[in-house]
């Protein structure tokens, strides 16, 4: 049996026993809590903090309910009003923080690295979770995303999964790919343009497309991802309505995947850029079961951190 995580900054070199039992531990917390409408005990008298360094709606709130419905105490740090913004570093906050004694600190930074840094620095036991880093990794969006395939499609030696749009600057798309590879899917196409494609040495795994037609052709899952405009420099791109002429997901293209082809995306969703909003909305679409399945996927993380 793989040995029990201390932290969670990357799903990278993590066996598969281990992805599997995070997968199998959220779907029997989802049955023990009753989705979410019956609070378990099984973290009282821990303590969790929230240290988001970028804005986030769906993760910070996802950790938030994870935790509280597992029986912890949540803090919520408001880096707009800490002494951060006034110049303090980083490191002498998390020292700040360890003082108060927390059992985990969950944390959101435009930086890659910084969940590994905040590990190799922390003075007492407290373990780290990386809600996102950079462009480098997102493990539990990962995990959740794993999740939801497996939930409809548990063959994952036969699948074929596509992953489209802005590849280069997406922290899913590589915790994803990292899922999904090590979880043996037997194919994974990442399609987008040239320009927002990573290079071989940052993504080695996957087949490159750069014509979504034929990217998506018989896929069993698409994953959508949207432009990320904040963390491109001086990358030239065809305005939105081109974009989504070439890459963007509608009835047509979904018509050439297999049947039943599962729709995703991370969110949020830029309709009308990479993904058409009956496509978004229609039957195939497992949008909003993403959502709900990151509570579950989260509270799995944290139970296997913190759980006495």
């Amino acid at each position: 049996m793989s040995p029990r995580l201390r932290h969670l900054t990357t799903l990278e070199n993590l066996p598969r026993e281990t992805i599997e039992r995070l997968l199998d531990r959220a779907e029997s917390l989802r049955d023990a809590c009753a989705h979410g409408t019956r609070k378990l005990d099984v973290l009282a008298g821990r303590t969790v903090l929230n240290l988001f360094f970028e804005p986030s709606t769906r993760t910070r709130t996802s950790f938030e309910l994870a935790a509280r419905r597992l029986g912890a105490d949540v803090v919520n740090f408001d880096i707009g009003l800490s002494s951060t913004s006034k110049g303090e570093e980083l490191f002498d906050t998390l020292h700040t923080l360890e003082a108060m004694h927390l059992d985990a600190i969950i944390v959101r930074h435009k930086e890659s690295g910084t969940p590994e840094e905040l590990v190799r620095h922390a003075m007492s036991g407290v373990s780290v979770i990386n809600a996102g880093d950079g462009n480098r990794a997102h493990p539990t969006q990962g995990l959740l995303d794993a999740l939801t395939i497996r939930q409809h499609r548990p063959d994952f030696e036969n699948l074929r999964v596509v992953i489209c749009g802005d590849i280069k600057h997406s922290r899913v798309a590589r915790s994803d790919i990292t899922a999904l590879a090590t979880l043996g899917v037997k194919e994974i196409r990442l399609c987008g343009p040239q320009e927002l494609m990573p290079g071989i040495e940052e993504v080695p795994q996957g087949r490159r497309y750069d014509r979504f037609d034929q990217a998506i052709d018989g896929a069993d899952a698409v994953i959508m991802l949207r432009l990320q405009k904040e963390r491109m420099a001086s990358i030239e791109l065809p305005d939105e309505a081109a974009y989504f002429t070439h890459y963007g997901l509608d009835q047509r293209r979904l018509a050439l995947a297999a049947p039943g082809c599962l729709v995703m995306h991370p969110g949020p969703i830029n309709r009308g850029i990479e993904i058409a909003p009956e496509v978004a909305d229609g039957a195939q679409s497992r949008i909003l079961e993403q959502v709900g399945n990151g509570v579950f996927i989260r509270m799995a993380v944290l139970n296997e951190l913190l759980a006495r």
